[in-house]
């Protein structure tokens, strides 16, 4: 088994040969076939997240080095424990690799992303950057018939993120649009599951003027440069006031404050990129303009199923997928740091 591994923080990933694992009791072992590389690996790379004004959230805590990054996961099954009934050898499967406790109230409920024990691929446990990943549990795969493989992996999180986010939205109405703002990976993802669930076709933001064009190519209704001087002005014109709800897929200070800018009164403002910062208003704005401003994170098992038979209907337009070989995952990761790569990257052992 040839891993891409974590030897040290912040330096280049080198590759670790290991035996591979015989899975046990309920476990699956999977052949990679792809993984997807996510803008959180970088941070998991770096070692924390920035938290603005000079603080940093450590994330190298915990973590056994060297370590297998990678948690969007397709593979092929190759032997399974003895009590891992449901799936068998020779089937193609993605990974749900937001795992957790399994007991507690939280998993319990099917947010086991959300379980203060996690377990998850790539994150606590080694992931996909890798010849072979184990799975604890057959529940955790998810049949991918009839979509891409390089791009089934990459719903696991960037798909599975947008389409989290997009029902926290609650009800929109039809003549309304929402607002995607960061035109990456993810919020590409955004923009085609919010055509789906919503009448009205959204509208993107982005600072880089081709991404805002690969968004019209996409079917977004319009886009905007928030670098453009009257950008919001004229957002707010062209909506009426403003838009009902915003996905912040960047999570930057200055992309947050562009978003609550954008919302309406008694809108919803959802965050879900960590690119890092911080973020303050004036609290009496809340009740003033009546406006909710959460965050969310990836998405539960549920709403994987979910999602992927709106995928398995034709309804969500395919983004752009790069593939690239095992040992290009710390160019990867290089690229996707300096904001390089349109659509998404996925390794091909």
């Amino acid at each position: 088994m040839k891993s891409q591994a974590i030897v040290e923080y912040g330096a280049p990933l080198q590759e670790v040969e290991s035996d591979i694992p015989t899975p046990t009791g309920s476990q699956v072992l999977l052949k990679v076939s792809h993984c997807g590389v996510c803008h959180s690996d970088v941070h998991l790379h770096d070692g924390h997240f920035d938290l603005g004004g000079g603080n940093k959230l450590d994330v190298s805590r915990g973590r056994k080095l060297p370590f297998t990054l990678g948690h969007e996961i397709g593979g092929e099954v190759v032997a399974v424990g003895p009590d891992a009934d449901g799936v068998s050898v020779g089937d193609h499967r993605v990974a749900f690799p937001w795992i957790g406790c399994g007991d507690c109230p939280t998993c319990r409920r099917d947010e086991e992303q959300l379980c203060n024990k996690p377990q998850n691929l790539g994150i606590q446990v080694a992931g996909g950057y890798a010849t072979h990943a184990i799975v604890p549990h057959p529940r955790y795969l998810i049949d991918y018939s009839g979509i891409e493989s390089g791009l089934a992996a990459t719903y696991m999180c960037s798909g599975l993120t947008a389409y989290s986010a997009l029902k926290k939205f609650g009800v929109i109405s039809d003549e309304e649009r929402v607002a995607i703002v960061g035109l990456g990976g993810v919020g590409m993802m955004g923009l085609q599951f919010a055509k789906a669930m919503f009448e009205a076709a959204p509208i993107g933001a982005d600072v880089d003027n081709n991404k805002l064009q690969a968004a019209m190519g996409s079917g977004a209704h319009a886009t905007y440069n928030p670098k453009d001087e009257g950008a919001i002005k004229q957002l707010l014109a062209d909506t009426n006031g403003g838009v009902p709800a915003v996905i912040d897929f960047v999570g930057s200070e200055s992309s947050l404050k562009f978003s609550t800018s954008i919302v309406r009164k008694g809108g919803r403002v959802i965050v879900v990129g960590m690119f890092g910062g911080g973020f303050s208003m004036p609290i009496p704005m809340f009740p003033m303009r009546a406006i909710t401003i959460g965050g969310s994170y990836v998405g539960s098992l549920g709403e994987t199923l979910e999602m992927m038979e709106l995928v398995k209907a034709g309804k969500i337009d395919p983004i752009p997928v790069e593939e690239r070989a095992l040992d290009q995952a710390t160019k990867s990761l290089d690229d996707l740091r300096n904001g390089n790569i349109m659509g998404r990257v996925v390794l091909k052992p």
